[in-house]
């Protein structure tokens, strides 16, 4: 009888959370690529999104991105931020599609009362983009442990005619079945990230090594200090009547309009720095650096119901 060989079991590298991770947000990519006529994926220059295009390059990588890249300038950005956006579109190779608040209020679609932050307004210059390119989803970076509305959110997020989002009035998404189809006029907001938190993305940064703006390190910039918040003070931002400027060591946590986004004091000059601060935070970013999400509880279910990311 013939000696019967022995084979030894296949060993299987073991998956982190982050593979998980990695592996719902291709798939999630992939959907959308399979199911819509017309997407496009929202790249600001921030952290989230900068994971959004590394989970498109794993996604579609040799080939091209089966969308363009679309950021919404309020004019009021942090320089950084999008110099950064620029360069990473460029080295990407990929198109990448602006369109400003400003041209939006020289149309007269958006109309501000002074001093009021252009943040909020984005939603109306999204909207006339969606419509004037026909798109039929948005992806963004958004994640559900940002704020209470985020939390609602569907990963596949619909919304009517008129941009507007009603979570009385989402799909189901039972087992991971994801249902983009929409009636002209309509379309989906996509959330590849949603179960990520904060740290999930700190560390994924680590783990990819990938490039960010500079201010989410440690840096020494003015402030003042407002509404428990620390203000950054810019040209757009000058210190009021009795504030007291400081210099301090900062870094933000999140990036946005120059007028309502704030840093936290920190020291944290690299990522495994930022990781510790991140796992022991105690406010989420939003929380800690966001003046626009302090009007009330409400706030951003708000905006979102008018058409905010």
């Amino acid at each position: 009888m013939s000696a019967v060989l022995e084979r030894s079991p296949v060993t299987l590298p073991a998956r982190t959370h982050l593979d998980w991770l990695e592996a719902e947000a291709i798939y999630i990519l992939r959907e959308v690529a399979g199911q819509c006529q017309a997407p496009v994926l929202l790249f600001s220059g921030g952290k989230d999104s900068a994971v959004l295009l590394r989970l498109a390059e794993k996604a579609f990588r040799p080939g091209r991105f089966p969308f363009p890249l679309l950021h919404v300038d309020t004019g009021h950005n942090f320089p950084e931020v999008t110099a950064f956006r620029d360069r990473r579109a460029a080295e990407l190779g990929e198109r990448l599609i602006v369109r400003s608040v400003e041209d939006s209020i020289r149309r007269g679609s958006v109309v501000l009362r002074e001093n009021q932050s252009r943040n909020a307004a984005q939603s109306v210059t999204l909207l006339e983009a969606i419509a004037e390119f026909s798109f039929d989803a948005a992806i963004g970076g958004a994640r559900r442990d940002e704020e209470k509305a985020r939390a609602k959110e569907r990963v596949f997020s619909f919304r009517d005619e008129f941009g507007q989002w009603d979570p009385r009035n989402q799909r189901p998404e039972l087992w991971n079945l994801y249902n983009a189809r929409v009636h002209p006029g309509e379309h989906v907001r996509v959330f590849p990230i949603s179960n990520w938190t904060e740290l999930d993305i700190w560390q994924y940064i680590a783990r990819e090594k990938l490039d960010l703006p500079s201010i989410y390190y440690a840096h020494r910039r003015p402030i003042v200090r407002r509404r428990g918040l620390l203000a950054p003070v810019t040209s757009l931002t000058p210190a009021r009547a009795g504030e007291q400027v400081e210099e301090v060591s900062v870094r933000f946590r999140t990036v946005g309009d120059v007028t309502c986004t704030c840093p936290v004091e920190s020291n944290a000059s690299g990522i495994e720095e930022i990781l510790v601060e991140t796992a022991t935070a105690s406010l989420t970013e939003r929380g800690a650096t966001r003046m626009d999400d302090q009007t009330s509880e409400a706030s951003m279910e708000r905006r979102k119901k008018e058409g905010y990311f």
